[in-house]
């Protein structure tokens, strides 16, 4: 299969304040932010990748453009609503420190397969969504281009952490053990037997050698020699 490179948009000025903007519009890039889309869009001008698929929302789509402006060529670069932001309901736009004192705080914690936010969606149904939306971009890309395709999903972090839960194949409860910061890269290839993931939450580093394609087949006991340089 092709592999995507998950990325979060860069800091907003409602992370900055400790705010969930959930699914609000005007809700942009700070400063900051956009320093780290920019690293993030340098990183991967050295990949030519052949699509970058946003959310829809203003932050997404900033970071989006920062990356297709540093690429070489034109890739595809549509909107998927499937990739946007969860529906938080009735705790959108409110502080983290109020709604840790709600009494389904402890429940997104430690049970989130059990949460159903209130006026919003359950974080099942945002993992069943996004995922699904993940394959369905990347089987599209790799039947266009073939299974050397590398392509670009720009989202946010709960959405993010949901698809690399699955492609790790743990249970969404356990999903609150992964970060994903802004501007952050995490890798994934959906091979024909199961995913791999080549990184997660990484900010910093080479990522050239993508450039070259992942090589499929099993995975090689003892960890093996890596991934050429280009």
């Amino acid at each position: 299969m092709a592999t995507v490179i998950l990325v979060r948009h860069g800091r907003t000025t409602a992370n900055a304040t400790g705010l969930l903007a959930g699914r609000a519009v005007g809700v942009s890039l700070d400063q900051v932010g956009r320093d780290q889309a920019a690293l993030t869009g340098d990183r991967l001008a050295a990949v030519p990748v052949v699509g970058v698929v946003s959310s829809p929302l203003e932050r997404c789509q900033e970071t989006a453009r920062i990356i297709l402006d540093r690429q070489a060529g034109s890739p595809y670069a549509p909107v998927d609503l499937d990739l946007t932001e969860c529906d938080y309901g009735q705790w959108q736009g409110r502080t983290l420190s109020d709604l840790a004192t709600e009494d389904l705080w402890p429940v997104v914690q430690s049970q989130p397969s059990a949460v159903v936010f209130p006026g919003g969606e359950s974080m099942a149904a945002m993992q069943a969504r996004s995922v699904a939306a993940i394959r369905r971009h990347d089987a599209a890309f790799e039947a266009e281009y073939g299974p050397g395709a590398v392509w670009v999903a720009v989202s946010h972090g709960d959405i993010i952490k949901s698809i690399l839960a699955d492609a790790l194949g743990m249970h969404l409860d356990l999903f609150q053990r992964i970060n994903v910061g802004p501007a952050s890269v995490s890798i994934v290839r959906y091979g024909a037997s199961r995913p791999s993931v080549y990184a997660t939450n990484t900010d910093a580093g080479d990522l050239s050698w993508l450039s070259n394609g992942i090589q499929s087949g099993d995975a090689p006991v003892g960890g093996g020699a890596g991934q050429k340089a280009p």
